[in-house]
């Protein structure tokens, strides 16, 4: 089901023509800075990626991938992408790439379960980046350490087109605050998580929720993850389990809090045997990516992905997606959003 918020007297503080030029210079801009922070090599990806070989991100386990058969190799089926995930750690092994160094990539995904909304689209555009690390680096500590990077490219590229558009106001703030999915709850126990991460984004502007995919107090976790590609279970050292997170700001243009990239640290041996019990997928482990990180012949990372299209969103001050990106909406949204002064391309 299509949701659509629609902000009282929006206006776009772009029109078309600059709002196309202001996405290029974002996406150059930001691509150089997370590049150079985090020691990132451009690499070229896949669109799609062949059927039962466990590559493919299955996201919350339950999203559906599109999928086609290819005529010159006996109708195999390969499925267009939902993220790299799994096939940025089999290329930095193939590419052989030290610890401290990675790959970054751009990924372009069609979600056909996506909901459609402000926020949401069927095309799916982020840098997709992976960096290896060492075992003494699978640490919250660490993560932390990557996230103020990350956060530190965003307000770069935000000082950067609000120099380059004056009519453009920066807003975000120049501190992250982190938190536990368990100490949100804890904070907020009558909300529901997305009300949670409402309050919490509204109170400090910039947050990482820590443990995105581990069951809380409540038996229930925050949101959902896949369980074979961040770590969501190996207890940290505050004492609660998660090496991965969601990175999320306020954005006063929805009144609502926004997911800007989702990262973590990745599974090890014992992590990827832990959570594939845990959520019953133990069949997994005969699929060529997670029998190569069971026998050690992939690295250890951390990785994640940072919208595009959204990033170029909240950094534009626009109020739909749709208007930094060109998919396919149903034609009611369309209409209510050409009225509501929302234009999409």
């Amino acid at each position: 089901m299509s949701y659509l918020i629609k902000p009282e007297n929006y206006k776009a503080v772009l029109d078309l023509q600059q709002t196309e030029l202001a996405i290029k210079k974002i996406k150059d801009f930001f691509l150089s800075s997370i590049s150079t922070e985090l020691r990132l090599r451009r690499v070229t990806a896949p669109l799609f990626v062949l059927k039962g070989l466990g590559m493919n991100d299955d996201l919350n386990g339950v999203e559906r991938p599109v999928t086609f058969p290819i005529k010159d190799m006996q109708d195999a089926k390969a499925e267009v992408v939902h993220s790299l995930a799994k096939w940025k750690r089999v290329t930095l092994a193939e590419y052989n790439v030290k610890p401290g160094y990675g790959i970054i990539t751009d990924m372009n995904a069609v979600r056909a379960d996506e909901e459609m909304g402000n926020l949401h689209s069927l095309y799916v555009d982020q840098w997709d980046w992976e960096r290896v690390v060492t075992p003494e680096q699978r640490s919250l500590k660490y993560l932390k350490k990557i996230v103020y990077r990350i956060y530190s490219a965003i307000l770069r590229t935000e000082f950067f087109i609000c120099e380059t558009y004056p009519q453009l106001k920066p807003y975000l703030p120049e501190e992250i605050h982190f938190i536990h999915a368990e100490e949100l709850r804890q904070k907020y126990p009558d909300l529901t998580p997305k009300e949670r991460e409402n309050a919490i984004c509204k109170e400090y502007g910039a947050v990482f929720i820590i443990g995105i995919g581990c069951k809380l107090g409540d038996g229930k976790e925050h949101d959902l993850r896949a369980p074979d590609y961040d770590d969501y279970s190996t207890m940290a050292e505050n004492g609660l389990p998660g090496l991965n997170g969601d990175l999320m700001i306020w954005y006063p243009v929805l009144n609502r809090a926004v997911e800007l990239s989702s990262m973590g640290i990745r599974v090890d041996k014992a992590a990827l045997e832990k959570q594939l019990k845990e959520g019953g997928k133990e069949d997994r482990k005969e699929l060529y990516f997670h029998k190569r990180l069971l026998e050690g012949s992939l690295p250890l990372s951390v990785g994640g992905g940072i919208g595009q299209s959204r990033l170029c969103m909240v950094l534009l001050h626009k109020a739909h997606v749709g208007e930094t990106q060109s998919s396919i909406w149903p034609e009611a949204m369309r209409k209510e959003c050409q009225e509501a002064g929302m234009t999409l391309i």
